[in-house]
């Protein structure tokens, strides 16, 4: 009966390995299909054409520049809520955080793939 036991547990390892993959790619569609969603209820800007761009000098960024943050970005912040308060849903994070929770479906998988945090049932911890 135990090698049985530990035949189906060997299976169910194994495939809980095979389908991993396919549940990040689901949270990462979820997180693009929610942040699309955004995009698409926002109001349409000053659309930039080429009047806008015939002054010759070229385009300047405005805004933050790019390039490496510090330590103080929602990411960060995100690690340390779950850091404070293991077991913690993405709905909860985002309601600590002030912000819509499409940001955290997008961010923590990629959290998780650094090994700051993992996911256990429907919460996440500390790595």
């Amino acid at each position: 009966m135990a090698d049985f036991l530990n035949a189906k547990v060997k299976e169910i390892e194994g495939r809980l390995k095979e389908l991993r993959p396919l549940l990040d790619e689901y949270h990462r569609l979820e997180a693009a299909a929610a942040a699309l969603g955004d995009v698409e209820a926002r109001p349409a800007g000053r659309t930039r054409g080429a009047a806008a761009r015939s002054n010759g000098a070229g385009s300047t960024r405005r805004g933050r520049p790019r390039g490496s943050r510090g330590e103080n970005t929602r990411a960060a912040q995100a690690v340390e809520l779950v850091r404070t308060r293991p077991g913690i849903s993405i709905p909860e994070l985002a309601e600590h955080m002030g912000i819509k929770p499409n940001y955290l479906y997008r961010i923590l998988p990629q959290l998780e793939e650094e090994g700051k945090v993992r996911r256990e049932d429907k919460g996440w911890h500390p790595a």
